[in-house]
């Protein structure tokens, strides 16, 4: 059988990181190298493919058509190296990077952490908030993540669900008080809007059979935790899904006058095909499926 002689590794690192980022300046500062050297391995491997793999998109480097499909499984390839080898090197003691939502790491994840490192032993998990939360392929530094009703299937990526997704409008209790009646009172008070989230709203009244309402005062936020934060100020009413305000709804600081949906996909931990069967992946998600049930 012929066997085609693989490209140069140091060549392959250097392309992968003009793609992600788009400029030699900025593979260049990743891989702590001038950007000469980023240059020089981007010559070799168009020479070892005997066409050029960028072209120049504005002031950002884009890669052809046939280079960003190599991209992409170079990204792949590279973190399967950079995983298998920190199994290699750290033996039975595993760590994973764990991306998760803001607002879920905050309010459900971390008052669980000593729980959680409990029950893992050697297993080590570093949480990696995400503002935007993205399917695990485009964030091949992380092993999994944790998401919401965004998951959709993905090849070579396994995902299991371990706990409901339920969302709906949240206020303090005297605003849910105000609009309790109907939902059409919405429109008299400030609604308040996540950027990282923009449908969430149109979403809610289609799952849960409300008619829309016209809001007459808006007021967006960066991201859904400081959304949350400015509705348990009193501001206006936000949507939130159930389990980032479950304590603040025990604690009466927040009140849900219309109750929550139930979305089906529910939350779901992904990983990799390649590392779901591995003992510390499986501890993760027992651990996850335990908890979540637990919460129901």
């Amino acid at each position: 059988m012929v066997t085609m002689r693989l490209p140069p590794l140091k060549a392959v690192r250097a392309f992968e990181a003009v793609c992600r980022h788009g400029s030699i300046l900025g593979a260049a500062a990743e891989l702590g190298v001038v950007r000469g050297a980023v240059r020089q391995q981007i010559s070799i491997l168009e020479s070892y493919f005997g066409e050029k793999l960028f072209e120049r998109d504005g002031r950002k480097l884009a890669a052809t058509t046939k280079a960003a499909q190599f991209a992409e499984a170079s990204n792949a390839a590279l973190a399967t190296l950079e995983r298998a080898a920190a199994d290699f090197v750290g033996g039975g003691h595993r760590r994973i990077r764990l991306g998760v939502p803001s607002a879920f790491a905050i309010w459900w994840l971390m008052p669980r952490l000593a729980n959680m490192q409990a029950a893992l032993g050697v297993v080590d998990v570093d949480i990696v908030p995400m503002t935007v939360v993205e399917p695990l392929a485009l964030h091949p530094e992380l092993d999994a993540v944790i998401m919401g009703a965004e998951y959709r299937p993905a090849i070579e990526v396994t995902a299991v669900k371990f706990m409901e997704d339920e969302f709906g409008p949240v206020a303090t209790p005297d605003l849910a008080d105000r609009i309790a009646r109907d939902p059409r009172l919405m429109a008299e008070v400030t609604t308040l809007f996540s950027r990282t989230a923009p449908t969430l709203w149109q979403e809610w009244f289609a799952e849960s059979g409300t008619q829309a309402v016209m809001f007459r005062r808006k007021q967006e936020f960066e991201d859904l935790l400081l959304a949350i934060g400015a509705a348990r100020s009193g501001i206006g009413v936000v949507l939130a899904p159930r389990a980032a305000i479950e304590d603040d709804l025990q604690r009466k600081v927040l009140a849900a006058p219309y109750g929550f949906v139930r979305r089906s996909a529910g939350y779901s931990l992904s990983c990799r095909d390649a590392d779901a069967k591995k003992p510390a992946f499986s501890a993760l998600r027992d651990w996850l499926v335990r908890l979540g049930a637990a919460t129901q």
